[in-house]
Order: C-alpha cells, then structure tokens, then sequence
C-alpha cells in the first residue's frame, strides 16, 4: 500500500464532517480519540480523514501546527491499519493532551486505536 497521504484522502466536506460529530463513534487513547463514521454515499476514497488540535487545550497555533504534523506523519506510518473492505468512512484524528507529548505518545496510540478500530470494523462484517 502506498504510504503517501494525498489530497483525496483529506476529509474537508463541512456536511460530512457535522455527520461524522453527530453519528460517529468515537475510541480514545490518551492522547488522540478517534471519531468514525460508515458514509453510505460513495467517496473519492475508501478511507477520508481530518486531524484536529483544539484551540482550548493548546492556546499556541505552532504548538498546535506541529501537534497536527505529528498526528497525520502517525496516521501515514499506520494507514494501512486502517483499511476497511468495501466500506466507504470518513475519520477524524482529535488530540486531547493539554501540551505537547512526544512523537511515539502520538505513533503508540494510534498504533492501538487502529487495533480497536479493526477489531469495531470485524464484528460490524460479520454482523452484516
């Protein structure tokens, strides 16, 4: 699998990013929680996502800036974690730390948020 992060695999649709608020699930690990939605409509990709560092817990738009580098260089290093089959979603990466945490905090939750992610992702198959 390609380990690049293109620009269709951004999410940036206003409408789809108030749906994936209102009807998505959410996992946490300290310091990133992760929110997921199924999209019924086809995307561009199989996969979309956004990064998102509130402004409320860090007050400083470099610290903030960086925090979201890390987060989707994180997310690029893992992505193939978070392959889904025939399912279309749409992802959105939120740090919660109140400061800056090192770069492996940040690979070492996503690292485990892909494994709840998957294992969410398994029961819904065999549900359906």
């Amino acid at each position: 699998m390609n380990s690049t992060l293109p620009k269709i695999e951004k999410l940036k649709s206003a409408k789809l990013i108030e749906y994936l608020f209102t009807s998505g699930k959410r996992l946490k690990k300290y310091p990133v929680q992760l929110l997921f939605v199924a999209v019924d409509k086809e995307l561009q990709n199989p996969i979309q996502v956004a990064f998102s560092v509130p402004k409320r817990n860090i007050k400083n738009a470099v610290d903030r800036n960086r925090i979201k580098r890390q987060l989707r260089e994180a997310y690029r290093i893992n992505k193939h974690l978070f392959t889904t089959s025939n399912t279309h979603i749409a992802v959105m990466f939120i740090y919660m730390g109140k400061e800056e945490t090192s770069f492996n905090n940040i690979v070492e939750a996503i690292e485990k948020l892909a494994a709840k992610f998957q294992q969410i992702q398994h029961t819904d198959e065999n549900k359906s």
